[in-house]
């Protein structure tokens, strides 16, 4: 354990959140600690969004597709319930709408999906691993946060793609109705993917948690599984307290919108944030942006995991192309979350969570964004799958 980045990550989460909770309030503070388990939970379990889909492409191995499976139904069996009994803290009412189906998702899916496996991390990933000290995912942070200022520059050049109305399956079957097919479809998936890799490798070795397995969590490597039950859990928190999805990327356009306010020049004159939505967020401070807090309480809390676990480090030399990619990989992931209206958090695991078919669609355009990205990985020297690697 390293003593100065412990002390200085702990007093970080904790000044935060007393600070938010005396400006802002309960309601706001609760977001950032839950963020910060969302840092912890995703640190340990090294969740991985990006390698499970990079694996299930590249070698055919679906332990990592199981775990979202999991998380999927996890998050998805206590959202409905929230969304469907109306209950919420802090006078939080859910809401659910289903967002439009068109070439921006598609599109925006398969850029992202190509972004991650340049990248070398997801939405939650590269959060959770610049937390952990991990020095080229800064890189891949701050493409991502220039891709999505772009986006919001070029936002005219975007807007009026062909869509049309999407479908939430809680508006023709019922939130139990929803909740069965949602179920059934993740059960689909598991055996789907189980026939894959029995085709592709050799079966994995057992994936249900045992004694050892168990003991790892107090070591600090918790089994995939756990970790897939413990964030499906806490996404639902968000909900709960919110009354909204978790959601990642909205945040970096807004921080990179109010770093250019800084150097003085004026994002709220461009088209994207007139929109009034866009104007009251840029308006209002950080601290009572949902996302953004939950976003900070990421970094926080892996940075405390990583630290307790004596994993903190910065790399001091990074290759050229890996410096590269991870900077290009940024900036699709920015374009193609924004497109998109979500990432593999806010479209892939929020929408398949509520029984939005755009959920299950956005998955879809990364698998094949993501065969793309795999075939352009050799080009920045970045490594390919092989059927021994893990999952995640």
């Amino acid at each position: 354990m390293r003593t100065a980045p412990l002390v200085v990550s702990g007093l970080l989460a904790a000044g935060s959140a007393w600070y938010v909770w005396a400006v802002h309030g309960e309601r706001f503070a609760a977001l950032l600690l839950i963020g910060v388990f969302l840092g912890v939970a995703l640190f340990h379990s090294r969740f991985g969004f990006t390698s499970a889909w990079r694996q299930l492409i590249g070698v055919g191995n679906g332990e990592g597709m199981r775990a979202h499976a999991l998380l999927l139904g996890t998050a998805a069996t206590l959202i409905m319930l929230i969304v469907a009994t109306g209950v919420g803290l802090f006078g939080a009412t859910p809401e659910v709408s289903p967002g439009p189906i068109g070439i921006p998702l598609f599109a925006g899916a398969a850029l992202f999906a190509v972004g991650m496996q340049l990248g070398g991390a997801c939405a939650s990933g590269t959060l959770f691993a610049v937390g952990s000290g991990q020095s080229t995912i800064v890189l891949t942070l701050g493409g991502f946060i220039a891709g999505s200022v772009f986006y919001t520059w070029a936002f005219p050049a975007f807007d009026g793609w062909p869509e049309v109305p999407g479908l939430l399956l809680a508006d023709h079957v019922g939130w139990g109705g929803s909740w069965a097919i949602t179920v059934a479809l993740l059960l689909g998936l598991v055996v789907l993917t189980r026939v894959v890799q029995a085709r592709r490798t050799p079966p994995p070795r057992g994936a249900v948690p045992t004694a050892q397995g168990l003991a790892r969590i107090v070591r600090g490597s918790w089994p995939l599984l756990v970790g897939a039950v413990v964030l499906g859990g806490l996404a639902a928190a968000v909900v709960l307290v919110s009354g909204g999805q978790w959601g990642v990327t909205s945040g970096f356009a807004l921080w990179g919108a109010k770093f250019l306010q800084l150097l003085g020049l004026q994002p709220e004159t461009w088209e994207y944030w007139r929109e009034p939505a866009n104007a009251e967020l840029l308006a209002a401070p950080v601290w009572t942006h949902k996302t953004s807090l939950t976003n900070i309480g990421i970094i926080l809390g892996a940075a405390v995991a990583a630290s307790a676990a004596g994993a903190w480090k910065i790399r001091a030399e990074i290759p050229w192309r890996t410096a590269v990619a991870a900077v290009l990989g940024g900036v699709l992931m920015g374009i193609g979350a924004r497109l998109a209206a979500g990432c593999n958090i806010g479209a892939y695991l929020g929408g398949i969570s509520v029984g939005d078919v755009r959920g299950w669609l956005w998955g879809a355009a990364a698998l094949g964004g993501t065969w793309i990205g795999l075939k352009l990985r050799p080009l920045f020297g970045l490594a390919t799958p092989r059927p021994s690697d893990s999952a995640c």
